[in-house]
């Protein structure tokens, strides 16, 4: 895989913190307008808070339960050519709390796209960084649906928009016949054709099954595609060895974000790390989307070192020996931009 020619990743990702006014506030400096918003007040049970610019601003939906997309004024106002301006809401702008918000880059509203036997409403694609957020209507049979990458994506997320469904997620590191649920501590499951038709993406589509979390007929959906680029993002596997010396996991560059889930057993939550908030390094500031509750400090440690991340705990969350993670991590900066240069160390 050649590097992606991307000089700064804070051009395509980027993380961003604030303190809540209880008033209307600009949140500037994402360095792009972003098109894919997750929020999470840190120092409360808040509840995540997903928006994109294909649903619109103030369309919610949220990662730590089943709930259906639902407008919701006054938390996310409207997305600005450098961030955002949020409304007055708990959710995202309570004075005294403070909170997180990680930004994607994809490209504005983006149109219709007819590579799959689902034509999109909308298909939103960034080809460079390797995201795209898709908008379709489920049909109930085995399908596909163009994701507009032209790379094969390693992490899809859906979400039904009306009914009360469950979250699913597809890892290249699972498989085509399991699933993970980003709203559960549960594991990928037994092995069934109904999520991904036992079919893996590839770059123009991904396959759904008839799961009436990712294709019930009549109903719409929101997938958010990840495809790996070298030096910019990286989606893989490993397995944990139970030390406080724990596994070192290469990504290529220095992870600006990183989010785990172990796979084999159920019970532990997801886990969400970045370089931005405090506990760098060793980061120990963690979100679950799972889980509404304030960020968390401790035991569930990371490094986040120059060409990858290293668990720092023996807990089963991060590290239990034998056990198996998931990841998905964005850099810091781009290991090699397209003027060829190498990025520096911190």
């Amino acid at each position: 895989m050649a590097y992606t020619t991307i000089n700064k990743s804070t051009d395509y990702f980027n993380t961003k913190l604030w303190n809540g006014n209880s008033s209307t506030q600009a949140i500037t400096g994402v360095g792009f307008q972003p098109d894919f918003v997750w929020l999470k007040q840190r120092t409360g049970t808040q509840r995540h808070q997903l928006l994109d610019a294909i649903r619109g601003a103030n369309v919610i939906l949220k990662s730590d339960g089943a709930d259906a997309s639902g407008a919701d004024t006054d938390i996310l106002n409207s997305f600005d050519s450098d961030g955002y301006t949020l409304g007055y809401q708990d959710q995202s702008n309570d004075t005294g709390a403070t909170y997180v918000g990680w930004n994607w880059k994809a490209n504005g509203q983006g149109s219709s796209n007819t590579d799959g036997s689902i034509n999109t409403t909308y298909t939103s694609a960034n080809t460079t960084s390797g995201f795209s957020i898709v908008k379709y209507t489920g049909t109930g049979s085995n399908a596909t649906v163009g994701h507009g990458l032209g790379a094969v994506p390693k992490m899809i997320i859906i979400k039904c928009l009306q009914q009360t469904h469950w979250w699913f997620v597809y890892h290249s590191a699972v498989g085509n016949t399991k699933k993970l649920n980003l709203n559960t501590t549960n594991d990928s499951g037994s092995a069934s054709a109904n999520y991904w038709n036992n079919t893996t993406p590839t770059s123009s589509v991904f396959s759904v099954g008839t799961e009436t979390g990712v294709n019930q007929s009549g109903q719409d959906y929101i997938a958010y595609c990840f495809a790996e680029k070298k030096g910019f993002s990286a989606m893989g596997s490993y397995t944990g060895n139970g030390n406080a010396d724990g596994s070192f996991i290469y990504t290529g560059f220095s992870p600006a974000f990183v989010i785990v889930k172990q796979t084999n057993a159920s019970g532990e939550s997801w886990k969400m790390y970045d370089n931005k908030r405090p506990g760098y390094n060793l980061v120990n500031n963690w979100l679950e989307p799972d889980d509404s509750q304030a960020e968390g400090t401790g035991s569930n440690q990371i490094d986040m070192v120059s060409n990858g991340f290293k668990a720092r705990a023996t807990n089963t969350a991060m590290n239990a020996s034998g056990s198996t993670y998931i990841f998905m991590a964005f850099a810091e900066a781009p290991l090699v931009g397209s003027n060829n240069i190498p990025a520096t160390a911190r």
